[in-house]
């Protein structure tokens, strides 16, 4: 796990290097380069913003609330265990009032983390696949990846917003200081946020498959998971959550894709295939190598 901390660490470095790069570029073309500083400062002014604030990003786009060891006695319970048995800090925890089954961690280190589940997870799953659930998103949190995830979002939050402004600030104004023209532009107002989606979907796919076979290694229990992984599937089809700008920035958090996944949408989702994630735990219960 130590090699997986590290590894997204540099990819952590290497997000903020993406950013800094999309934003002076954008800032080069815009009106001719006369915003290049503006958009340099923004882009250090957001990457830091984003790198300390990542916890709330999440927490605030599902509504979520901090509750007590009174309000949700399992919760603590689980997560308490798990937290002594791995050797870390115990994460704050919250409850999202939705009925869309989900759980999610996020914050830039395990002293500055939390760990959510929605309403819905709590009612659908039983305590031994409640107990899988967190053992992944807290495997999430001690292998140092919910930072990376958190910055992708405020990554694909920045990149979206900016190729929409630099369609207003650059388009057809003024052509003549912009040599790529508003061609130029409209191309950037769809690249940019597809650029954003790839990101995520890259990250959030490898670590997924991390934090499941970890998350079973902390737990010693791989069927608990992919019996939740299940219900979770149909869950979240039957409740899929509406997909708005803010929640789709955050979607690769969350340990089950929270919207409807069909045709293009499957496609282009940040999780991969929920068939492949079960049928690793399945191997892993009965002690034999995935071939998949």
């Amino acid at each position: 796990m130590g090699s997986r901390r590290y590894f997204n660490g540099a990819k952590t470095l290497g997000l903020f290097v993406l950013l800094w790069a999309v934003m002076l570029g954008v800032g080069s073309v815009v009106s001719g380069g006369r915003f290049f500083w503006a958009f340099a400062a923004f882009s250090v002014i957001g990457t830091t913003i984003g790198y300390w604030n990542s916890a709330t990003l999440a927490i605030r786009a599902m509504h979520a609330f901090p509750v007590t060891e009174v309000e949700q006695p399992g919760m603590y319970r689980i997560v308490r265990e798990l937290s002594r048995e791995a050797n870390q800090p115990m994460p704050q925890l919250y409850v999202s009032p939705t009925q869309a089954p989900n759980a999610f961690a996020t914050g830039r280190n395990p002293a500055n983390a939390a760990v959510c589940c929605t309403e819905g997870i709590l009612a659908l799953l039983d305590e031994r696949e409640l107990r899988g659930v967190l053992g992944h998103e807290l495997m999430h949190v001690y292998n140092r990846d919910i930072l990376i995830g958190s910055v992708a979002a405020a990554l694909a939050g920045i990149v979206t917003a900016v190729a929409h402004i630099s369609l207003w600030f650059g388009g057809g104004r003024n052509s003549r200081d912009n040599p790529f023209g508003i061609l130029g532009f409209v191309a950037m107002l769809i690249l940019a946020p597809l650029a954003a989606t790839l990101i995520r979907m890259s990250i959030s796919r490898t670590r997924e498959y991390d934090a499941d076979e970890d998350g079973s290694t902390l737990t010693g229990d791989p069927a608990s998971l992919a019996s939740a992984l299940r219900k979770l599937e149909a869950g979240t089809a039957a409740h899929p959550l509406q997909q708005t700008s803010q929640l789709e920035n955050v979607s690769h958090l969350f340990i089950a894709n929270p919207f409807s996944s069909v045709g293009l949408a499957r496609m282009f989702s940040t999780h991969p295939p929920m068939e492949d994630r079960i049928a690793r735990l399945e191997a892993m219960t009965s002690g034999r190598r995935y071939m998949g």
